[in-house]
């Protein structure tokens, strides 16, 4: 499918051809009609991505303090990379889209439903397009597609108008007479009241007018006189801004003329340098209207579908959407005279050059328009022609931030046959397939299972979905590395243990810290000591927000099965021996914004009579080293501080080891490609890795139960 996309390195746009989405779960594939251009958001994304990397830090500090961060958590070669990568990859446009349902996984829709569609990364400009079921809505009969791409920008104003509270016969003025503008001024001439039109082009104002604008005038403090006449001296009950500027002048118009206990309200992407002196004396609402309405970033909401109840949320997104296509349908809502230039996709890099300045030409409205054939979507592009199969065939699920970061580069630098890439996204996929040189690039991970090529896939996919991948691979005579953890309940483990048994599956997971040079060198230091160890593994694993997947049960199942598996596999490494019992305590704060089993201790008992004693937490701060490790034994102790350094005291004496931070991921990708290469055992056992996450399931029990839990 052709699709617009833009290199984050340069910022030039270009149209390509990409694989198509799978439909998603309780979702919907669209064929896109067509899909307006939100001339205000995409500029400024466009020209940021355009300027210079130097302008670009100038421009987006809070990105430079993540990198400055990232350097001190992993280092400046580690963080190089990463940059790099970000650079190197490619970014999706758009959210505002209409088409035709070709298949459906929800029962709010069917094949062959004419749908309105938004969202940022989905509803983009792109021929065929994968949404979640609460970001489509069904158009009238009487609305076609070139009206109803508008509806999530019409969502947008809608959700603004909502946010001012108006009244009927109420005077609003409306800073900004853009495409959100003049949708804006329609809706509150719809709902009865006076309208104001400002903007800097008086080009705009005709139009504005004719949608019911009683007034318009240059977006200047020259003509506040005549704004305060229009509102009898009194001020604007409301005051919406729709404009979209790094200048702090619409604010401060805004609070100029807004009326004492008057509501100010920001839609558009404005500086907001609020003066406090104006807005204190006449104690001022302000609003910043949330995109589309409530639902919006709540991933309960869009991802999964969960609405909200129609008595207590009267108006979420989804129901803004619909009751813009219903404006659409009724009339009162003209949206085809906002179009001033369509551009088939093919010709869409032109659209972009009327938005940039690159060519002088008045626009506002601008669509993008798709073919209307009915080939079946195609899922994968062949980049590269396939080679000659004298090397292992690799294929790879799941290629997110963390795949492409950690392994990807390692496994390249092997100089095993890449075969065929795998993510959801049509625009990740492509970008992974082009820097790592991989031949196939899909949207289809099963193809990668059954593809005979192959002979180890790597997966890197969420959580809930390893168990699937780890059978199927195995079921279908292929070695499989996956990132932990190997499975998130005990049913999942079960199926595991029986594919493993019945096909003499090959699997690895990703537990890279047994690998690092640091460990490897504790191992090393008490290879002759007979003694049981006790363990202490401190972890300062930082917050994450509340609503994150890895808390959900059906996706993650927390971070104690998600990370927590990762140093207790530390700790059957260092002891040689398997967890026999597990206890755990986490904290009981009150807070609804604490998540307690993310400050958890969990004290296992092992086999040789080793004790660990894992503390995870989450209520820390960041800037202490992430991982810390002291193993006793012996008369002896070894320190491990974050992989840099390891002190090992023993007889009186300490020695200090240093080492360059990094934790293992490169010998691990080695190793296990070595052992697959040379017919030899993969480095971990699979009595080891079923017992790791045993272990972190007996964790989850104990807090349950709050007893200790034998295994």
């Amino acid at each position: 499918m052709l699709q617009v996309i833009q290199y984050q390195k340069t910022g030039e746009i270009i149209v390509e051809d990409l694989p198509a989405p799978s439909c998603p779960n309780n979702g919907i594939l669209v064929r896109t009609a067509y899909s307006v251009i939100s001339a205000g958001t995409e500029k400024i994304s466009v020209t940021n991505t355009q300027a210079s990397l130097i302008q670009r830090a100038k421009q987006q500090p809070d990105q430079v303090r993540q990198v400055l961060d990232n350097i001190k958590k992993e280092g400046i070669i580690n963080t190089i990379s990463k940059v790099k990568t970000k650079l190197e990859s490619y970014k999706s446009l758009g959210y505002s889209a209409a088409g035709t349902v070709l298949e459906s996984r929800c029962d709010k829709f069917r094949a062959g439903d004419r749908v309105a569609c938004g969202g940022a990364g989905l509803a983009v400009h792109a021929e065929f397009l994968a949404i979640p079921k609460n970001l489509a809505v069904k158009i009238p009969d009487n609305v076609d597609f070139e009206q109803a791409c508008y509806a999530t920008l019409g969502a947008i104003a809608l959700q603004g108008v909502r946010q001012a509270n108006l009244r009927l016969g109420e005077k609003v003025a409306v800073i900004g007479l853009g495409l959100l503008g003049q949708i804006t001024v329609q809706l509150l001439k719809a709902s009865g009241c006076s309208v104001l039109g400002l903007d800097i082009d008086e080009s705009l104002f005709p139009r504005a007018s004719e949608f019911g604008c009683d007034l318009t005038l240059l977006s200047s403090f020259d003509n506040i006189d005549m704004m305060k006449q229009f509102s009898k001296g009194n001020g604007f009950d409301a005051v919406l801004i729709t404009a979209s500027t790094s200048s702090n002048e619409p604010v401060e118009l805004a609070v100029e003329l807004a009326r004492k206990k008057g509501r100010v309200v920001i839609v558009g992407a404005v500086n907001m340098n609020l003066p406090r002196s104006p807005f204190y004396e006449k104690e001022l609402d302000v609003t910043i209207s949330c995109s589309y309405g409530p639902g919006r970033y709540d991933p309960k909401y869009e991802d999964e579908g969960i609405d909200y109840p129609y008595p207590f949320v009267r108006w979420t997104e989804n129901r803004n959407m619909e009751a813009i296509a219903e404006l659409m349908g009724s009339g009162k809502l003209d949206t085809k005279s906002l179009t001033t230039h369509t551009f088939s996709i093919n010709d869409a890099v032109k659209a972009y050059d009327l938005i940039t300045g690159k060519v002088k030409e008045e626009y506002l409205g601008i669509l993008i328009k798709y073919p209307d054939k009915e080939e079946h979507p195609k899922k994968f592009i062949q980049y590269q022609k396939a080679q000659a199969k004298d090397r292992l065939g690799i294929g790879f699920i799941g290629a997110g931030q963390f795949g492409t970061s950690y392994l990807l580069p390692h496994i390249k630098a092997t100089n095993s046959l890449l075969i065929a890439v795998s993510t959801n996204n049509p625009v990740n996929v492509a970008t992974v397939a082009k820097q790592f040189g991989f031949e196939i690039a899909t949207t289809d991970s099963d193809s990668i299972i059954h593809n005979p090529d192959i002979d180890l896939i790597f997966c890197a996919t969420r959580h809930d979905s390893h168990s699937y991948y780890v059978s199927e691979a195995i079921k279908n005579n292929k070695a499989i590395f996956v990132e932990k953890p190997l499975a998130v309940n005990r049913e999942q483990m079960v199926d595991i243990d029986r594919v493993v048994k019945e096909y003499n599956g090959q699997l690895m997971v990703g537990y890279n810290r047994r690998f690092s040079a640091a460990f490897r060198k504790i191992k090393e230091l008490f290879t002759h000591f007979r003694e049981p160890k006790f363990i202490t593994y401190r972890v300062n694993a930082g917050k994450i927000p509340i609503n994150h997947w890895v808390y959900r049960e059906d996706q993650g199942a927390g971070r104690i099965i998600g990370e927590a598996c990762h140093f207790i596999d530390c700790m059957v490494y260092l002891t040689n021996s398997l967890p026999i019992q597990v206890f755990a305590y986490s904290l009981s704060s009150a807070s609804d914004d604490v998540y307690n089993r993310d400050n958890v201790s969990i004290i296992i008992k092992f086999g040789d009579g080793s004790v660990g004693n894992l503390n995870y937490l989450a209520n820390g701060d960041t800037k202490l080293d992430k991982e810390y490790c002291e193993v006793f034994c012996g008369g002896s102790v070894a320190v491990m501080n974050n992989f840099e350094s390891v002190d090992f005291i023993s007889s009186g004496k300490s020695n200090k080891f240093k080492f360059d931070g990094k934790k293992g991921h490169k010998e691990e990708i080695i190793a296990v490609i070595e052992a697959i290469t040379q017919g030899k055992d993969l480095p971990i056992s699979y009595e080891e890795l079923r017992a790791v996450s045993i272990s972190t399931f007996a964790a989850q029990e104990s807090l349950i139960k709050g007893l200790p839990i034998n295994i």
